[in-house]
Protein backbone atom coordinates (compact mmCIF):
# COMPACT_ATOMS: atom_id res chain seq x y z
CA UNK A 1 0.00 0.00 0.00
CA UNK A 2 1.76 3.74 -1.64
CA UNK A 3 2.16 5.86 1.50
CA UNK A 4 0.96 9.34 0.29
CA UNK A 5 4.63 11.63 0.49
CA UNK A 6 4.66 14.33 3.05
CA UNK A 7 4.05 17.31 2.36
CA UNK A 8 6.24 20.35 1.47
CA UNK A 9 8.34 22.34 4.10
CA UNK A 10 7.52 24.87 1.97
CA UNK A 11 3.66 24.79 1.90
CA UNK A 12 3.61 24.50 5.60
CA UNK A 13 5.63 27.79 5.95
CA UNK A 14 3.65 29.38 3.59
CA UNK A 15 0.11 28.40 5.68
CA UNK A 16 2.12 29.64 9.12
CA UNK A 17 3.07 33.14 7.55
CA UNK A 18 -0.56 33.65 5.91
CA UNK A 19 -1.66 32.53 9.75
CA UNK A 20 0.79 35.22 11.22
CA UNK A 21 -0.15 37.75 8.95
CA UNK A 22 -3.49 37.13 9.51
CA UNK A 23 -3.41 38.06 13.38
CA UNK A 24 -1.64 40.96 12.51
CA UNK A 25 -4.36 42.13 10.48
CA UNK A 26 -7.28 40.93 13.32
CA UNK A 27 -6.41 44.28 15.27
CA UNK A 28 -8.01 46.91 13.05
CA UNK A 29 -7.52 49.67 15.30
CA UNK A 30 -7.47 51.73 11.73
CA UNK A 31 -11.47 51.11 11.89
CA UNK A 32 -12.14 52.12 15.39
CA UNK A 33 -13.46 55.47 15.17
CA UNK A 34 -14.70 55.48 11.23
CA UNK A 35 -18.67 55.76 10.70
CA UNK A 36 -18.51 54.94 7.19
CA UNK A 37 -21.10 52.26 6.51
CA UNK A 38 -20.97 49.38 3.70
CA UNK A 39 -23.52 49.20 1.34
CA UNK A 40 -25.04 51.82 3.38
CA UNK A 41 -26.17 49.94 6.30
CA UNK A 42 -23.25 47.64 7.05
CA UNK A 43 -20.69 49.29 9.39
CA UNK A 44 -17.06 49.45 8.10
CA UNK A 45 -15.84 47.21 10.91
CA UNK A 46 -18.39 44.40 10.99
CA UNK A 47 -17.95 44.40 7.24
CA UNK A 48 -14.00 43.95 7.77
CA UNK A 49 -14.75 41.03 10.37
CA UNK A 50 -16.60 39.44 8.19
CA UNK A 51 -14.43 39.70 5.17
CA UNK A 52 -11.56 38.98 7.45
CA UNK A 53 -13.86 35.70 8.57
CA UNK A 54 -14.09 34.64 5.07
CA UNK A 55 -10.16 34.99 4.05
CA UNK A 56 -9.52 32.59 7.33
CA UNK A 57 -12.18 30.10 6.66
CA UNK A 58 -10.06 30.05 3.11
CA UNK A 59 -6.56 30.20 4.79
CA UNK A 60 -7.84 27.11 6.60
CA UNK A 61 -8.83 25.19 3.46
CA UNK A 62 -5.60 25.88 1.93
CA UNK A 63 -3.97 24.65 4.83
CA UNK A 64 -5.90 21.39 4.57
CA UNK A 65 -5.41 20.82 1.23
CA UNK A 66 -1.06 22.27 1.58
CA UNK A 67 -0.48 21.04 4.93
CA UNK A 68 -2.53 18.28 6.12
CA UNK A 69 -0.59 15.43 7.49
CA UNK A 70 -2.27 12.68 5.50
CA UNK A 71 0.66 9.99 6.54
CA UNK A 72 -1.14 10.35 10.11
CA UNK A 73 -4.34 9.09 8.56
CA UNK A 74 -3.15 6.20 6.88
CA UNK A 75 -1.48 5.05 9.87
CA UNK A 76 -4.85 5.64 12.20
CA UNK A 77 -6.58 3.89 9.38
CA UNK A 78 -4.63 0.67 9.22
CA UNK A 79 -5.06 0.74 13.08
CA UNK A 80 -8.46 0.86 13.74
CA UNK A 81 -9.31 -1.35 10.65
CA UNK A 82 -6.29 -3.83 12.40
CA UNK A 83 -8.69 -3.84 15.78
CA UNK A 84 -11.48 -4.67 14.18
CA UNK A 85 -9.59 -7.72 12.54
CA UNK A 86 -9.87 -6.60 8.83
CA UNK A 87 -6.86 -5.41 6.20
CA UNK A 88 -7.08 -2.07 5.18
CA UNK A 89 -7.68 -3.47 1.60
CA UNK A 90 -11.02 -5.64 2.87
CA UNK A 91 -12.38 -2.23 4.50
CA UNK A 92 -11.63 -0.59 1.78
CA UNK A 93 -13.82 -2.22 -0.65
CA UNK A 94 -16.44 -3.19 1.99
CA UNK A 95 -16.88 1.08 2.05
CA UNK A 96 -16.25 1.25 -1.50
CA UNK A 97 -13.71 3.40 -1.27
CA UNK A 98 -11.46 1.40 -3.76
CA UNK A 99 -7.72 1.88 -3.88
CA UNK A 100 -5.87 3.56 -1.20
Amino acid sequence: MPISPPTSTAGRKLVIILAVALAILHQDFWLWDRQTLVLGFLPIGLAYHATYSVVAACLWALAIKIAWPHHLEVVAEESHVASEGFSVEEAADANGIGEF
